[in-house]
């Protein structure tokens, strides 16, 4: 009955976001509060456990990300890069798409998925401006390389760290074994994007002579300010790189970055936070209780166990079953909180095989299941997310089912590519 319950509230409350029927933060916390109400929710433990509540160090990584772009948002080095961009690609959509794409793609397996949208979304939306067309195609392409991208390491995509910690494995695994399939799935994607946005890429001949006469150096208002915000950001992107070495968590690193870059800045503090995505934030929260009520009344656990019943011994097929039941399940469930809960099941099925050439095949079936479907839907990962609150903060809204037609093609294409890839190279 629990189970049933949790379920009838997720579908409904999934329902009214992806119709846009009512606001989404609103029926995000509806839907956690009905199921704390009806005692679906492990009660106070949600606001505790790590697999079953609010992932708070994905909210203070967002929060002390934000709060980093809002200082560096003063600097005009967002519209330094925008015009400097812009200016390369000669106000060609698709040569400037591509950029921004590789540059998203390039970063995200050394910076996670979100904190990139965070840095390259601001410039996106300045160059789209000036160039006098829509932004919400590049957004959205940006986004979509970023899941592809940060699928590359360890520390690229959420669901990868949580993975590497439950079966031993390292950073230089990540890149023997992920980074190839990676490559050849972004070569595809780029080619791919020239046909799925082609009616977005025109421009205006008169914007792009305005812009191509513009001198990018005069937009950076605050030279000195520029330069202490980049010493502080790199010390964040190497703290990033080396928080597994040093153990401390991401969402530490970047609120101490935060803090430090506040000091430094010297602007008022309400300033600072009026730029911070605070809608963006209690979503998530709201979402991750949702998900805790599927957690806690077994419902995720009840597929993961008929899914190894399914497969019994044939490997291949569990893995199979995990690059495109990962894909399907992380598409409606952000992927973070699935791949928590799955990872348990995972390493059951692994357990009883044959040899660890085999088991290890099934964590990658995993890993590329999970981070691919992140781009499935647009609350699939936490980078979506973000990416949708900024476009609606800057005027340029992307809905739903805007993103959704897209990434479910990409994740579809990704997803058979992933499949093919671990039977040429394991099986």
């Amino acid at each position: 009955m629990a189970a049933a319950l949790a379920v009838l509230i997720f579908v409904v409350a999934f329902f009214f976001i992806a119709t846009e029927k009512a606001d989404k933060v609103k029926t995000v916390l509806i839907a956690a509060g009905a199921m704390a109400v009806l005692g679906l929710i492990p009660g106070d433990e949600v606001f505790y456990s790590a697999h079953e509540g609010i992932d708070w160090n994905v909210i203070f990584l967002l929060l002390g990300m934000m709060i980093i772009v809002g200082v560096i948002k003063q600097t005009g080095l967002f519209d330094y890069l925008a015009i400097w961009s812009a200016k390369r690609s000669r106000g060609n959509p698709y040569r400037l798409m591509v950029m921004l794409m590789l540059i998203t793609a390039v970063a995200s397996p050394f910076l996670d998925n979100v904190t990139i949208i965070m840095l390259v979304a601001p410039v996106t939306l300045v160059v789209c401006r000036r160039l006098g067309i829509a932004a919400q195609p590049f957004l959205i392409a940006e986004v979509l390389a970023s899941n592809i991208g940060g699928a590359a390491t360890l520390i690229g995509d959420p669901p990868n760290i949580i993975i590497a910690s439950r079966a031993g494995l390292t950073f230089n695994d990540f890149l023997v074994h992920m980074a190839p399939i990676v490559v050849i799935t972004f070569v595809l994607f780029v080619a791919l994007t020239r046909v799925l946005f082609r009616s977005a890429l025109r421009t205006d001949p008169t914007s792009v002579d305005a812009v191509m006469a513009l001198q990018e150096r005069r937009a950076i208002r605050d030279p000195r300010l520029l330069v202490r915000s980049m010493i502080v950001l790199t010390g964040v992107v190497v703290g990033f790189c080396l928080h597994s070495v040093l153990h401390v968590a991401p969402s530490v690193i970047a609120l101490v970055g935060a803090g430090i870059m506040v000091l430094v800045s010297g602007l008022d503090i309400g300033e600072v936070l009026h730029e911070v995505e605070w809608p963006t934030l209690v979503f998530f929260m709201g979402l991750f209780v949702m998900v805790a009520g599927l957690v806690h009344t077994g419902v995720i656990a009840a597929i993961g166990d008929a899914a190894i019943g399914w497969v019994g011994d044939d490997y291949f097929l569990a893995a199979t079953a995990l690059v495109f039941g990962s894909a399907i399940l992380g598409a409606f469930v952000d992927n973070i909180p699935y791949t928590a809960t799955m990872a348990p099941v995972v390493e059951d099925i692994v357990a009883g095989a044959p040899d660890p050439g085999t088991g290890q095949a099934l964590w990658w079936a995993f890993a590329l299941g999970a981070d691919f479907g992140g781009n499935g839907t647009a609350v699939a990962a936490s980078a979506n997310v973000v990416a949708l609150g900024i476009a609606a903060r800057a005027g340029q809204r992307i809905t739903f089912w805007q993103f959704t037609k897209y990434g479910m093609l990409v994740t579809m294409l990704s997803s058979v590519i992933a499949w093919i890839y671990v039977w040429i190279r394991y099986f």
